[in-house]
Parts: C-alpha cells; sequence; structure tokens
C-alpha cells in the first residue's frame, strides 16, 4: 500500500468508477447505481485531489494490479475517510477492513484521533459495516450535492450521515 502518484489516476478513476457506478459496479455490494447515475470521479478530480495539501489516495494492489484506495484528508482534529474503494469482484476479500486500518494508522502517526466519514443515508448496508468496524453515527446529517454533477446525478432525494470513530 502507497500513497497515489499522478501516474496512477487513470487506473485510480477505472477503479472508483467501476466500483460504484454502471454495470460493473453491480458484481459487489457497494455500489450506487440504483441512487446515481453518471460518474464517480474523473481524472481531473483525482489530479486536484492528489495536489491538494493535507490530502492522500492510499492505493493497494493485488498482483500488481490496482485494487483498492481510500481518500484521507486531514481536518483540524480529525483525518475525513472518504471514497473507500475495493475492485467490485474483490469486495468481502477483507481489503476494505485492511483500508479502515490503514486509515487508522495514519490518522495515529499524524496525531489526530478521530476518523470521520460522510455515507449517504440510504446506504443501510455500508453504514451496517462501518459501525461493525467502529464507526458510530454523530446524529449530524449533511445535504448531497443535488445539483452538481461531478458527484453524479440523483435518482432521488439523497442526504449524508456522519459517522466517527476514536482511535489511538
Amino acid at each position: 500500500m502507497r500513497p497515489a502518484e499522478l501516474k496512477d489516476i487513470p487506473a485510480l478513476n477505472m477503479l472508483i468508477n467501476s466500483a460504484y457506478r454502471g454495470e460493473s459496479s453491480k458484481l459487489g455490494w457497494t455500489t450506487e447505481e440504483s441512487l446515481l447515475g453518471g460518474i464517480r470521479t474523473s481524472e481531473e478530480s483525482l489530479q486536484e485531489t492528489i495536489a491538494t495539501t493535507g490530502t492522500t489516495i492510499l492505493i493497494d494492489f493485488l498482483d500488481n494490479e490496482l485494487v483498492a484506495c481510500v481518500q484521507l484528508m486531514e481536518k483540524e482534529q480529525s483525518l475525513y475517510v472518504g471514497m473507500l474503494t475495493v475492485k467490485p469482484n474483490l469486495q468481502n476479500a477483507g481489503l476494505g477492513k485492511k483500508l479502515l486500518k490503514a486509515s487508522e494508522d495514519f490518522a495515529i502517526k499524524k496525531g489526530l484521533s478521530k476518523l470521520e466519514m460522510t455515507v449517504i443515508s440510504d446506504r443501510s448496508e455500508l453504514i451496517a459495516w462501518y459501525e461493525r468496524h467502529g464507526y458510530a453515527k454523530t446524529g449530524e446529517t449533511l445535504p448531497f450535492p443535488m445539483g452538481d454533477p461531478k458527484f453524479g446525478e440523483p435518482k432521488k432525494f439523497l442526504e449524508f450521515l456522519v459517522l466517527e470513530k476514536v482511535v489511538g
């Protein structure tokens, strides 16, 4: 596992979009296909993310193929965990759990004791999975950017639930 570099962007873009949207996403259990159309990210967006100070995308490989990633953004007192992605046909193989552990280790190394994330409120199976890994609902909700196509094309009203976990 290592931080993503600019040379990883094409493969990273394919991985993320294949896991969240379209037919390929239906091979796994984390698809957003029923909630959102369009793309999940773009090469331009990933390039901006990699260039952002305090943001890291950790990537993981299996047999030299990029198969998993997670975006980590340092905030004042916490680490935001986002875009956790595992190749659909490898979901349920422990890679997501490995990424969560790497995120926790990253936070501790940076002196941050809290991890935060947002999950679309309709994603009950995914929320339950995070809860089994120590994340808890904060009771806070945030609006989904309904009118911004760079986040996808909502098929219904969506909002985010905020989850957090204390580490260290």
